[in-house]
């Protein structure tokens, strides 16, 4: 069974459950996803005795000059402005070139697709890591990194969930918002945990969220973290909307004492193992 963790915005607490949820599953083969490709942090909270670390490349063009015409159907197909032709004008001693923007390239291979002449190759260049390793209480966790400067973290988010395992249960940490890595997160999940506050803008991006999923054919339930803050609104969202609230984790001090440390609350107050393992046999229940 795999089960993402979202929110429609950035520090309502997805790590904070990804992990604990982990920590709560003693009694499954748990593999934890940490698709929070641009700051990964579920591996602060689980420790990882030993790291295997793996390059990730995309796919770019590489140009042969000698048998390029600088036609310009490559960049006229090119749908991300990834390449620019400059025409060859003999006539007024213009050289033809080709340049190319490889952060901008999706890697579709449609240029080498259209090109006339075979002048395009395809190459690679690397755009992070994959982080492999046993941590705490034998959870198998998976990590990337992006390299900084990548503009997209798509690709990697997607070599992240190549490294699913067949059997057991599968927890996947998402990035914040509803842009495309957050898609690609959840695509194909049995269900969604959405992380959300009872505070407006808590309310405003569960709402986007909960849509995104919606048309992702994904189902899903809310937990809300630092309940006890804010307003009711979020409540009678989910109430109006038929929308399963799973748990509630309160505002405490112990809580926010124990993620200061980077510790997974969990490990200092066992009663709440099982409040999510309760969670998860309830989400098995709806899948």
């Amino acid at each position: 069974m795999i089960i993402s963790i979202a929110s429609g915005k950035g520090g309502t607490g997805k790590t904070t459950v990804a992990t604990n949820l982990a920590l709560s599953l003693e009694d499954e083969d748990v593999q934890l996803l940490d698709c929070d490709v641009e700051e990964p942090n579920a591996h602060i909270f689980l420790n990882i005795a030993e790291k295997v670390v793996n390059p990730v490349y995309t796919t770019v063009p590489l140009f042969n000059k000698d048998k390029c015409n600088f036609c310009g159907d490559c960049s006229r197909f090119c749908q991300f402005n990834a390449l620019f032709v400059i025409g060859e004008n003999p006539e007024k001693g213009l050289l033809g070139d080709v340049i190319s923007f490889p952060e901008l390239c999706h890697g579709c291979g449609g240029c080498m697709l259209v090109c006339p002449n075979n002048a395009i190759s395809e190459g690679q260049r690397m755009i992070g890591e994959i982080v492999k390793g046993r941590a705490d209480h034998e959870i198998n966790l998976v990590y990337g990194t992006l390299n900084i400067g990548e503009a997209m973290a798509v690709p990697l988010v997607k070599a992240v969930k190549r490294e699913i395992l067949d059997n057991g249960t599968v927890i996947i940490d998402s990035p914040p918002g509803t842009s495309c890595p957050v898609i690609a997160s959840v695509k194909d999940s049995d269900y969604c945990i959405l992380v959300t506050e009872p505070t407006p803008f808590g309310l405003y991006d569960l709402k986007i969220a909960a849509n995104v999923l919606r048309k992702l054919g994904v189902p899903f339930g809310i937990v809300v973290n630092r309940s006890g803050i804010g307003d009711r609104k979020v409540y009678d969202y989910c109430k109006d909307q038929g929308i399963n609230i799973l748990l509630e984790i309160p505002y405490m001090k112990e809580i926010a004492i124990s993620y200061s440390k980077g510790e997974p609350f969990v490990n200092q107050m066992e009663a709440w193992k099982l409040k999510f393992s309760e969670m998860f046999e309830e989400i098995k229940g709806i899948e």
